[in-house]
């Protein structure tokens, strides 16, 4: 069975509909995928009817915009119900950190000589809640300012850069109790990646699995590379944590996270399934 647990569509900064996440997951020989677009759980029953018209199990999740010291962390909750007002509180409050900030970076970017609108970067947002830097880094591309995504985060958006606003994010262990309240399973997305290391560390994620009951930590990650896969892998054993590994998908969005790149062991995954039916959260259809 092949499993990937983090993949993205265009409802949130990929660039596949649900519909067309689902049937590259198919073509790439995949059995189960989560769906897990930032702060939104919008493109969820679109992706799970098409799964079921594939032969694909889908599993609904959600990658929630978190903080912790300062960094910023992802969090992925699987199985939450959609309608727990509150979360569903939360994520308004999280998207509207989002594009509060379009104006201020379309100025820094604007003072760069890099001329953009809010209505283009809107426009290039389409059907997403949940607009971000990616889609920023979409309207740069189309006009020849950068050759792609990575190139505009290294550059001008990401932290530190010329065009980088802050926004508002979840503190990481009130996320994690908001996915619980929601009857989900709480895991931290490649915890050791961009430059996260420092900050979350074994005696940090020990206190947030006895205080907040975290469950898993993404280990198999484009972001982490063999020495940190396998530190991760004995370290989240020690700590009793679910270990995952997923692509990160994203479509034409990011380079190196193909569907299936990494997976997810079956064990795993079960454990993820029978913990979010003992809460009773949304199970993989």
């Amino acid at each position: 069975m092949r499993i990937d647990l983090h993949t993205h569509s265009a409802t949130s900064d990929g660039t596949d509909t649900p519909t067309g996440l689902v049937l590259a997951a198919v073509a790439a020989g995949l059995d189960v995928i989560a769906l897990t677009d930032h702060d939104t759980f919008d493109g969820i029953p679109e992706a799970q009817e098409a799964g079921r018209r594939a032969g694909l199990e889908v599993l609904g999740g959600i990658e929630l915009s978190c903080e912790h010291d300062g960094r910023p962390v992802h969090l992925i909750g699987y199985g939450c119900d959609p309608s727990a007002s509150p979360l569903l509180d939360e994520l308004v409050r999280l998207r509207a950190g989002r594009a509060g900030r379009l104006q201020a970076m379309v100025d820094r970017l604007a003072a760069l000589g890099l001329r953009l609108t809010v209505d283009e970067v809107l426009a290039k947002a389409g059907v997403s809640p949940s607009v971000g830097r990616p889609h920023v880094a979409d309207v740069l591309v189309d006009k020849g300012y950068v050759a792609d995504r990575a190139e505009a985060f290294r550059d001008y958006l990401a932290d530190g850069r010329p065009g980088f606003v802050p926004r508002y994010s979840t503190p990481l262990g009130r996320g994690i109790d908001l996915l619980h309240r929601a009857h989900g399973v709480a895991v931290i997305a490649h915890p050791w990646g961009r430059g996260n290391r420092e900050v979350m560390t074994a005696p940090y994620l020990e206190s947030l699995v006895r205080s907040h009951g975290l469950e898993g930590i993404e280990v198999d990650h484009q972001d982490h590379d063999p020495e940190t896969r396998s530190l991760l892998f004995a370290m989240g054993g020690r700590l009793g944590l679910i270990r995952t590994g997923s692509s990160d998908y994203h479509g034409r969005g990011k380079t190196d996270h193909d569907l299936g790149c990494n997976l997810t062991r079956p064990s795993a995954y079960r454990d993820i399934v029978r913990r979010i039916g003992e809460r009773g959260g949304e199970l993989p259809r």
